[in-house]
């Protein structure tokens, strides 16, 4: 049997080293605000509703995690000058063998690379799926 729904995405708890310093950095990266800090979280909202809490953890639970990115054609420049003014090392491919390059995968363009809290970030302009493909400016 099968119920139909209205299902979204709310909140992600993101585990970092430093919940504060990821956030800001995330933040500050993405032209976004950080947002009032609350028990253990200190959270980013993005433009579509989906809050990151960003949490500090023990250093020795942290594992990696993958948060990727979709963002306007028109503003992903601005986005990679912001993320080489951090000095972060970034690349091409998700195992990070080509370093200091952008990719050109479904389209459009991408970058991959680590916030403070350990984490793997990814920023991409044109989705992986064909059927979801965004206009230059949306």
């Amino acid at each position: 049997m099968s119920v139909s729904v209205s299902v979204e995405l709310n909140h992600l708890i993101v585990p970092s080293r430093n919940n504060r310093e990821s956030a800001e950095f995330l933040a500050n990266l993405l032209g976004l605000e950080v947002g009032e800090e609350w028990g253990p979280f200190v959270p980013v909202e993005v433009r579509n509703g989906v809050r990151l809490d960003f949490a500090t953890i023990p250093e020795q639970d942290l594992r990696l995690q993958h948060y990727c990115f979709l963002v306007p054609e028109d503003d992903f420049d601005a986005l990679f000058a912001r993320l080489v003014e951090t000095g972060v090392t970034y690349h091409s491919d998700p195992q990070g063998k080509q370093v200091g390059e952008i990719n050109h995968n479904h389209g459009g363009r991408g970058v991959y690379f680590l916030d403070p809290g350990g984490n793997g970030m990814e920023i991409i302009t044109q989705p992986y799926e064909p059927e979801r493909r965004r206009p230059s400016s949306w």
